[in-house]
């Protein structure tokens, strides 16, 4: 039976367009059967059986909207990158082939990532059911953006450990790969990708003592939505899909059940991303052992 592939193709790039045509050409020559998926930075319904393996082609905005798709099925990625900071795409359009070589040889570093799934309850009824790689943002979608919010963890064990309320332009939940994205922006910190723990980051905080913190990964986070707000509120996640909230709204937080896995994102790709994309001054260069895969 022949193996099949996937190519998640960002329909605003005419380079991921003309790559993917390419792609798709010797894929077919060597045997694959391949398909096509035109995505642009929307939330679009995409329905996959199943797949061996997912190609993105655009930026990290392609590989969040594939990750949501294949990593339910434990379908890995190749995230290619024709965007500009590819901190999670950082294989480069011309190397695709020896990457996708390595991989089905069994010798491609394979990233695994934590997601996030989110919920909204409202009286009771869950009105909202999705995933995410990089974050869950609550915020304001009107002109007055204070918002306010009641924040809390709930640990594996049960217990419920109340985080107080919070009087903010809104609140930001990341996981580790989305800890360079909108949350870096909010002065969150910046969390090595494999690791596994969420971030709280109220966004611009009434109260200057709001800092964001780090969680274990294990523990759900339940935010809040308080009565009489002076703005409209929002859910968004991976800055993609977007459903308004009401008051009284309860939005569940937790690890997902399963992680994205990312071929060839290894922890050096990233921080040479991080020393590279954000103009950190580079030091001297010591000579050292680098073995496995997670070199």
């Amino acid at each position: 039976m022949p193996k099949k592939s996937l190519l998640f193709i960002n329909g605003k790039k005419n380079e991921a367009k003309i790559l993917g045509a390419s792609i798709t050409a010797i894929l077919e020559k060597r045997g694959w059967e391949t398909a096509s998926y035109s995505f642009e930075d929307k939330d679009q319904s995409c329905k996959v059986s199943s797949c061996d393996i997912g190609l993105s082609l655009g930026g990290d905005g392609t590989v969040l909207y594939a990750a949501r798709i294949l990593a339910p099925l434990n379908i890995p990625i190749l995230p290619l990158n024709l965007g500009t900071l590819g901190f999670i795409s950082p294989v480069p359009p011309g190397e695709w082939q020896t990457a996708f070589g390595e991989w089905e040889a069994g010798n491609a570093a394979v990233s695994k990532r934590l997601m996030l799934e989110v919920k909204v309850e409202r009286k009771g009824e869950c009105v909202f059911h999705g995933y995410c790689l990089n974050d869950v943002v609550v915020s304001a979608s009107g002109i007055a953006k204070l918002i306010r919010l009641e924040v809390e963890t709930l640990t594996g064990k049960g217990t419920c450990i109340p985080l107080g309320r919070f009087r903010a332009d809104g609140l930001i939940v990341a996981t580790p790969t989305g800890s360079t994205g909108y949350s870096v922006a909010a002065g969150g910190p910046i969390i090595d990708p494999e690791m596994e723990a969420v971030i709280i980051n109220p966004i611009c905080p009434f109260t200057l003592s709001n800092r964001p913190l780090t969680i274990p990964a294990g523990e759900c986070v339940n935010v809040w939505v308080e009565e009489d707000q002076r703005s409209e509120v929002l859910l968004t996640v991976d800055g993609q899909i977007k459903k308004p909230l009401k008051t009284g709204d309860i939005i569940h937080i937790k690890k997902a059940a399963f992680s994205a896995q990312l071929v060839a994102c290894n922890r050096e790709i990233f921080y040479r991303a991080l020393t590279t994309k954000l103009g950190w001054s580079g030091g001297t260069v010591h000579a050292s052992y680098s073995g496995g895969s997670d070199a």
